[in-house]
């Protein structure tokens, strides 16, 4: 299949139509505004609906009726827009629909700035809403890659009955790279017949789409069965990359577009004869623990690199619970870092190591 350059946002645009997503309701932020106005372009061409609702609160909510009709919808936004859809997505995952959330992230807090940053681990993997509930988090590490988990995400969405939420840096959002429309693995989907709000037409009873408990004993009995599915997300969906994990001294920790720039500075150090190995975590949520609890006993110690004033590294840390020290080194607002600045960082450690 051919390769085509598209834009990242675009790319995403495009990704999600080929999953078959038929509705996409949204809101304008920079830097993820190209992906609502491309679905508001192509959406109508494949017997879609683009809606530009009035706010990111009305547009989660939209999202909400229409994953309740059992259809493929889709949202995006950028960090402090998700912050504001918080409410809905609890909702949503209370009352166990699908949906996809695409969060192209900008530095923060409050309205920060609209260049790229990781700063919303804690809010995708940590729920930014109420309650207890868990998202899928997936983050890509280039555009081949985003649009091949954006696809994908559908299909798990639909699978769990869950949001799935896509996470890349504003700079995934706004690069250009050839890429190709793959067609997914495919998962045996569960019917939506038993719960979709498609209309009784006479032959069944009406179902109700709700996440509200007024018997605290029922709430429980849900909450349980929502941490089963949960457990079976745990077990099933963590994925992660190993970079030149033989006999490395240090593990680098880095997701997305950090990541790139992390083998970048570890194939400068090869070349210095020093090696250094790097896991990528694909999914934030569920973290890819078991990839940090098997390093090899070469390794001394690990670095987790962000572009944050530090998230991923709680993981990191309990991940390896103790198991050898772990430091940090990130860039925040905005602020990209370099390989050199990583590859000094590790030089420093690997001194306090001898």
């Amino acid at each position: 299949m051919a390769k085509v350059l598209m834009k990242g946002n675009e790319a995403i645009g495009a990704a999600a139509i080929q999953a078959g997503c038929k509705y996409f309701f949204g809101y304008p932020i920079t830097p993820q505004n190209e992906l609502p106005e491309y679905m508001s372009k192509e959406l109508p061409k494949n017997d879609g609906v683009f809606v530009q609702a009035e706010s990111e609160v009305a547009a989660i909510n939209m999202v909400y009726g229409a994953a309740g009709c059992g259809v493929r919808v889709m949202t995006s936004s950028s960090s402090p827009g998700i912050a504001l859809k918080q409410e809905g997505i609890t909702y949503i995952a209370g009352a166990e629909l699908p949906c996809v959330i695409v969060n192209i992230v900008r530095g923060g807090p409050g309205l920060g700035g609209i260049q790229p940053a990781q700063s919303d681990y804690f809010q995708s993997t940590r729920g930014g809403g109420n309650g207890d509930y868990k998202l899928l988090v997936l983050a890509p590490a280039n555009l081949q890659e985003m649009v091949d988990m954006v696809q994908e995400a559908f299909d798990m969405a639909d699978y769990y009955r869950n949001p799935v939420m896509v996470v890349g840096d504003g700079m995934i959002g706004q690069m250009m790279e050839p890429i190709e429309f793959r067609t997914p693995v495919k998962r045996e989907l569960p019917s939506k017949e038993g719960w979709a709000t498609t209309g009784t037409k006479g032959n069944r009873k009406p179902h109700i789409i709700n996440s509200l408990f007024l018997d605290p004993q029922g709430l429980e009995d849900h909450n349980i069965r929502l941490q089963k599915k949960y457990k079976t997300m745990k077990e099933n969906e963590a994925r992660y990359e190993a970079y030149n994990m033989e006999n490395a001294e240090i593990v680098l920790a880095a997701y997305g577009t950090t990541s790139r720039i992390c083998k970048n500075a570890i194939d400068k150090l090869k070349e210095e004869g020093i090696n250094i190995g790097l896991i990528r975590p694909q999914t934030l949520w569920p973290f890819p623990e078991k990839a940090f609890q098997e390093i090899p006993e070469t390794v001394k110690a690990a670095l987790t690199v962000e572009m944050s004033e530090g998230q991923m590294i709680d993981d990191v840390r309990l991940a390896l619970n103790g198991k050898i020290p772990t430091e940090f080194y990130g860039r925040s607002g905005g602020m990209i870092p370099t390989p050199d600045a990583i590859i000094d960082k590790i030089k420093e450690m690997l001194g306090g190591l001898k």
